[in-house]
């Protein structure tokens, strides 16, 4: 290898290093944001939550700008970054419409995929249970595992992104990408209530078999049902939210 070939494999390493110690940032901060251990509203100073996990700021700052996607903070000039406020009941029922709206269409257009697709939506159901089960589990126990929480609500999202990646829309698949950021602060209600839990599970095995089915209208009106059964339980008095 010559010499500037040995400068670009350096730099190389240097960059995947720099984005692996980001990443680790980011892990920490979104557990700590889900968990609720910061109230709403609460400025993060990138200095000091460096100082606290012994990196230097300038991974900090990349994960914050990363976190500012997910909707988890928000950023405001010359102040930095903040937790962002809860959604308030308008906004999630306007998140709800708009869930609708994106994920039935995805649906009825996965819905004559290859079954490639089916075998991706099978795996993905198995891990989504798996998860939420461990969750159920953790719970039971009286416990608050982040790592759990976390893993089941990446595992929820890679359910739904087999959909949206085989219904062969990529605008669709942006829009669901841009809409996960929001998604992201209603999901945190997750941690606090169980029974969504089960009926989550529940519910999208009913997806994956709609699609076993070859019923051509099976998965949009499965989907259809999953997120308007999410929205009621997200209206009930006794679904825990967190404060406003």
């Amino acid at each position: 290898m010559n010499d500037r070939a040995d400068s670009e494999a350096a730099t190389a390493g240097g960059g995947i290093r720099r984005r692996g110690l980001r990443d680790m940032v980011y892990d920490s901060i979104f557990r700590q944001l889900l968990s609720g251990a910061v109230p709403p509203g609460t400025r993060l100073r990138a200095e000091s939550i460096a100082k606290e996990l012994e990196v230097s700021p300038t991974p900090v700052r990349e994960a914050l700008v990363q976190l500012e996607r997910t909707g988890l903070v928000t950023r405001e000039a010359r102040k930095g970054y903040r937790v962002a406020p809860p959604l308030q009941a308008s906004q999630m029922e306007q998140l709800f419409d708009a869930r609708i709206m994106l994920e039935t269409t995805a649906a009825r257009l996965a819905a004559s995929a290859s079954d490639r697709l089916l075998v991706e939506l099978e795996a993905a159901e198995d891990v989504h249970r798996r998860a939420g089960e461990a969750l159920i589990a953790g719970r039971a126990a009286g416990s608050l595992d982040i790592e759990l929480a976390a893993e089941y609500l990446a595992a929820d999202t890679a359910f739904h992104e087999v959909i949206f990646r085989g219904c062969g829309n990529d605008y669709l698949l942006e829009m669901s990408e841009n809409l996960a950021a929001q998604i992201h602060r209603m999901r945190q209600i997750v941690l606090r209530e169980v029974s969504d839990v089960k009926e989550s599970i529940i519910e999208h095995e009913a997806i994956v078999q709609a699609f076993a089915s070859g019923d051509p209208d099976a998965p949009e009106a499965a989907m259809r049902a999953h997120v308007e059964q999410v929205r009621q339980r997200e209206r009930s008095p006794s679904f825990a939210r967190t404060p406003e």
